[in-house]
């Protein structure tokens, strides 16, 4: 048999095989291909809320311009549903810790969402490398009274970057004199955004002309709220189970040095790699501590995890 020969009774063969399989299969034709996509994939425009406010300041969806800016946002956030339900499943695990502290320093609750569009509710370091949660800057971390330093980051500590958050935007609020003038600032600074109201002779965030990342800023965390709120709305549907819940734990204090935390995991029952989880503002493998300061180390509740060994 020649080579030619060869390869034509391959080629029969895989044919044959792959009309087996559509067979067997019951493969679609093109019309009822179509029909499926059609009956079961729909992509919907999304209406306008009618009630758009942040933080008790309402947002003037009436102007074409804010309207379109607010939909593209909706779009975005609805439609990336991966990551929209990451949001749902991480909220409900860490906004029992963050409200309260809003609630404490008098920052409205929509701030919550503020952190949502900055880090994804993750301990993230940007290219600029602003970190955690809130993505603070080492020098605006330090300016507010956090420890920063290749032992110690308290940028990435949740409750202690919430309260040094909450007092940028008190502090915002008072300089601008709103709560969402307040929220384009802590992303381009309470002077870059003093200069441009001054500069264009203007009051409000929605009548700014601003670059792609501030102008986005405030409809992002809009967005968010809006969709956050209402899920089975904007089509994400999930049981209470589904989400990612708090894990209790207590506080172990300490005020010397921990040569080797992968040491002091495993006397308190965890493993290093949990101790880091909870306590991310540890970033080496010990606590230098010369200064005898005191640290308050989060242990989680016996249970909480499988035991080392186990």
């Amino acid at each position: 048999m020649s080579t030619v020969e060869k390869f034509l009774m391959m080629v029969g063969l895989i044919f044959i095989s792959g009309m087996l399989i559509f067979s067997v299969n019951d493969a679609p034709t093109d019309e009822n291909v179509i029909s499926k996509i059609v009956n079961d994939y729909n992509v919907f425009a999304i209406p306008m809320p009618d009630d758009l406010n942040f933080a008790g300041e309402a947002v003037p969806v009436d102007d074409p311009d804010i309207r379109e800016r607010m939909d593209r946002e909706l779009l975005v956030n609805t439609y990336w549903q991966s990551n929209g339900f990451l949001l749902f499943k991480r909220a409900n695990k860490y906004f029992p810790i963050i409200e309260p502290i809003l609630k404490e320093h008098g920052i409205p609750e929509d701030f919550k969402y503020l952190a949502v569009i900055e880090s994804g509710l993750t301990q993230a370091i940007s290219p600029a490398r602003a970190s955690g949660f809130w993505q603070i800057l080492k020098t605006t971390g330090r300016e507010y009274g956090l420890e920063v330093n290749e032992n110690v980051d308290e940028r990435f500590h949740i409750e202690k970057s919430t309260a040094v958050a909450c007092r940028y935007l008190k502090r915002a609020k008072e300089n601008l004199g709103s709560w969402t003038l307040a929220a384009a600032a802590y992303n381009a600074g309470n002077y870059g955004v003093t200069k441009r109201l001054t500069a264009q002779k203007v009051k409000t965030y929605y009548d700014m002309f601003l670059g792609q990342e501030t102008g986005r800023y405030v409809f992002r965390i809009l967005a968010l709220k809006e969709i956050m709120n209402n899920p089975r709305k904007y089509g994400f549907n999930f049981r209470d189970k589904d989400l990612y819940s708090p894990i209790k734990t207590y506080n172990v204090e300490v005020n010397t040095p921990i040569k080797n935390l992968a040491e002091f995991s495993k006397k308190h029952g965890i493993s290093y790699k949990i101790l880091k989880l909870h306590n991310p503002w540890l970033r080496g493998r010990y606590l230098n501590n010369k200064s005898g300061r005191k640290y308050l180390i989060q242990i989680p509740e016996k249970g909480a995890y499988t035991s080392i060994g186990e």
